[in-house]
Order: C-alpha cells, then structure tokens, then sequence
C-alpha cells in the first residue's frame, strides 16, 4: 500500500506543477497583452491628431 500511495503521489504533484505552471504562462500573458493596450490607448490619447491637408487653389 505504501509504494501505491507513493507513487499516486508522484502523479499528483507532477499534475500540480503542471496546472501551476501553465496557470503562470496565462497570467504573465495577460498581463502583457493589458500593459500593451493600456501603453497603446495612452500613446494614441497623448499624440496629436494628424493635420488635414489642404487644397491648393488653382
């Protein structure tokens, strides 16, 4: 019984490191993508609005 309870072990704590490591891929690309379109919304709120050309008069 004890090497069954050993080894259900071994699978449930390679299972959890897993779920946690992938649980951090997700997060840290969250994250990422939020601080992206946050830099992206504040640098097009920042810039100036491109100026209309004008027409020539002939």
């Amino acid at each position: 019984m004890s090497m069954w309870l050993s080894g259900a072990n071994s699978v449930v704590n390679s299972a959890r490191a897993r779920i946690a490591a992938e649980a951090k891929r997700q997060t840290t690309t969250a994250v990422n993508k939020t601080a992206s379109d946050m830099f992206t919304i504040w640098a097009d709120a920042m810039a100036k609005a491109p100026a209309s050309k004008r027409k020539r008069r002939r």
